[in-house]
């Protein structure tokens, strides 16, 4: 049994110049290996993401639910940006 799949892909003519090129520097040995080096950076950036949702966002949000008064409302979100900006500004 086979462990491979062959696939006919359609890429737009910008993208499939980077794809020879990068074949044709040597950096890979063929098309398909640029194909799948760029198939497993967007598996684990999804990777990344998701365990920052289950980790980090999840987590947050369940501590909100607990204790609403935790949150910060957009009115201070804004005054907190702004007085950032301002003090970013002096520094110019």
């Amino acid at each position: 049994m086979r462990s491979t799949q062959q696939f006919s892909i359609t890429l737009p003519n910008d993208m499939a110049d980077t794809v020879r090129a990068k074949v044709a520097s040597g950096e890979y040995a063929t098309e398909s290996e640029v194909l799948r080096d760029g198939l497993r950076a967007l598996l684990a950036r999804d990777q990344a993401v998701e365990s920052w949702l289950r980790g980090r966002v999840a987590t947050a949000y369940d501590a909100l639910k607990k204790d609403p008064s935790r949150g910060v409302t957009a009115a201070k979100v804004r005054e907190r940006l702004a007085a950032a900006h301002r003090k970013q500004a002096e520094k110019v």
